[in-house]
């Protein structure tokens, strides 16, 4: 299975890549990717480089629960400046965004990867810039948007409508001429979801596997893994981010977004290396 992004090619099956957090915003959740000057943000972008970031995915406009939209306008003067002060930079870039002004201009600044949390919309018009373009798009499962997501979401079952939704995002695709090696699939933890949907996406996240597509999985810091583990505050989510990082990795996730690019590289290839072991054995023995 291979994912392109323009002059970049990934084969899987491969070690998760690592996709580094950078927020050029004043109001992201996360104050440690959280950067308003963009030296500040594109010198925060180098040194998740020299972590192990594989991809850094750059935003100008916070999708927290409850963040209000701002202007293309803004969001340009934020995101612009530091993928040009990236310009070079070894790894894929990959511009966060949900408006097709501002993923077009970011291309052209070097970005080769669209983020689309709004990949519920109707209209074509970043489906066909992607297919124009070669970058890779990254279709996002969420309901409604930032500002309302979390206002009693319910599901009937969560699993089936992200299935049904992943079936219905690769043909439009596909018809808008965006080619199947350029798809990325994330199921949204976070995006319009409660607790619950959040831990069952998980729990079953090998089954979207079928649709032969790298799945990225973003739990990094949400809220959700502080409701399960009972690590309330943002700065003290980091544990059950590594573990959602590692169980993503197990269940069939190519491509894991986070903030803490080096602690999550050092657990992943933990479990990666029990991985390799289990396959090679057929089984992990105990010893006696």
């Amino acid at each position: 299975m291979l994912l392109r992004a323009r002059q970049f090619a990934f084969a899987f099956p491969r070690p998760a890549l690592l996709m580094g957090v950078v927020n050029a915003t004043p109001d992201s959740f996360y104050e440690g990717a959280r950067f308003g000057d963009a030296a500040a943000a594109a010198a925060h972008a180098l040194r998740l480089v020299e972590e192990g970031a594989d991809i850094i995915d750059i935003g100008g406009e916070s999708s927290r629960p409850g963040a209000a939209s701002v202007s293309e306008a803004e969001e340009l003067r934020r995101v612009i400046p530091v993928l040009e002060a990236l310009a070079g930079v070894a790894v894929p870039l990959s511009i966060d965004t949900v408006k097709p002004g501002v993923a077009r201009q970011a291309l052209r600044a070097g970005a080769c990867i669209i983020n689309d949390i709004a990949a519920n919309r109707q209209d074509a018009e970043m489906w066909r810039l992607a297919a124009e373009t070669g970058a890779a798009y990254v279709a996002v499962h969420m309901r409604g948007l930032p500002a309302t997501m979390q206002e009693n979401p319910v599901y009937d079952d969560v699993v089936a409508e992200v299935d049904r939704f992943f079936e219905d995002r690769l043909k439009r695709l596909l018809a808008c001429g965006v080619h199947q090696e350029q798809v990325v699939l994330d199921v949204g933890l976070g995006f319009g979801k409660r607790v619950e949907d959040n831990l069952r996406l998980l729990a079953r996240l090998r089954c979207f596997t079928k649709w032969e597509r790298p799945l990225l999985v973003g739990a990094s810091r949400k809220s959700f893994t502080g409701a399960a583990s009972g690590a309330g505050e943002v700065q003290d989510r980091l544990p059950p981010s590594l573990a959602c990082a590692c169980w993503g990795a197990e269940n069939g996730a190519g491509i894991i977004r986070c903030h803490d690019v080096a602690a999550t590289r050092r657990a992943l290839r933990m479990t990666e290396a029990l991985m390799k072991q289990q396959t090679n054995a057929g089984h992990i023995t105990h010893p006696q």
